[in-house]
Formats: structure tokens, sequence, C-alpha cells
């Protein structure tokens, strides 16, 4: 199934056509991926916040199917998540959806668009989501004036969303070691077939 969507390391991501049945199936596949993994890593306490397992299939999603695919995926992950398991919390689900749709669109758009290699696509999809992030948590607090964090009443936006960057720095070490090198991986691999079928 993956063959078709992801043929060789440089025409990647190579993009879906949402009319084919197919499609649909590779994006639910993503989005159990993406519900299943928090709910095993969740399983250690604080984990979740430390190493980002949602996040990492939605990244894989994105730069294996493109902006279309990493943001649905995206979308439908922590939504998922929540019947699935009550995680992430409620008051803090619409903006974890804000931030990983966006994770998604942005990295997609970076290798389908720009033409980005896999780490720079990362790395723009990881600035631009946390500002995303910023951006929904400075519209709750407008709305509500609440900041839902665990600094507590006294976090402002900015302070919230530092927060969580400073204790996802692990996740995001890993997310840029272990996510290009599969690509390359698929890539060598996917090459080597290639030229004994010549």
């Amino acid at each position: 199934m993956f063959k078709r969507i992801v043929v060789a390391t440089q025409p990647l991501p190579l993009s879906l056509k949402l009319t084919n049945i197919k499609t649909y199936g590779i994006i639910a596949a993503f989005v159990v991926l993406s519900v299943f993994t928090p709910w095993a890593v969740h399983q250690i306490p604080n984990a979740g916040a430390t190493y980002l397992p949602m996040q990492l299939f939605i990244f894989v999603a994105a730069l294996a199917g493109g902006w279309q695919m990493g943001a649905i995926v995206g979308l439908l992950t922590p939504f998922a998540s929540y019947l699935v398991s009550g995680m992430p919390m409620l008051t803090v689900l619409p903006q974890i959806a804000v931030e990983v749709t966006a994770y998604g669109l942005i990295a997609g758009l970076l290798r389908q668009k720009l033409h980005l290699n896999v780490v720079w696509s990362l790395l723009g999809a990881m600035i631009g989501g946390r500002l995303a992030l910023l951006g929904t948590v400075g519209i709750v607090q407008a709305v509500t004036g609440n900041v839902y964090s665990p600094l507590g009443p006294s976090a402002t936006a900015f302070s919230a969303v530092w927060s969580t960057i400073a204790q996802a720095w692990p996740g995001m070490l890993i997310q840029l070691a272990v996510i290009p090198a599969a690509f390359w991986i698929y890539g060598r691999l996917t090459a080597k077939k290639q030229t004994e079928q010549v």
C-alpha cells in the first residue's frame, strides 16, 4: 500500500487523490498510529509531554503524503485520541488540535511545495506549529480569561507555550533524529530494489 504513496527518496511526497478510497485507508492507518502511540507512551507518567508521541506519525504522514494528508491526520488525531482515551483533556483539546494540524499542514507544504528536505521541513513545522499554539492559547485567554497550563492561573500564553517547549526538547530531538533516518533508510532500500529490477 505504502509503495504507491512513497516510491523514492526524491519525489516525496506524492500528491494524494482525495477521490481515491485507498487514500482514506492510509489516513485512517496514520490516525490509528498517532492515537495508539501516545496511549502506550502515556503509561509512563509525564512521558507524553516530554516525548511528543502524537506528533511523530503526523509528521510522517505529512512528509510522505503531502500537506493534505498531514492536515487531515493532524486534525483528526487529537479528537480520535480524546474519544478513545480521554486524552488530551477537553480544556486543552482545541489548542492541541490547532497545533498538530499546523504541524501536518506546514511540514507537508514545505516538503511538497517548497521541496525542502525532511530536516528543514520538520524544523519549519516545529516552529510554525508552536506559533499557531501560541496564537490559539492567546485567543483562549482573551475569550475565557484563562490559560490552561500546568503553570497555574498565573501563566501567560507565552509562558505556557514556552514551558511545553522546555519540557519537550527530548521529543523534538527524537523527531529530528528518527524521522529523517527512517526516510533515508526507506529511500536507500527503495533505490536498491529499483536498481535490482533494472
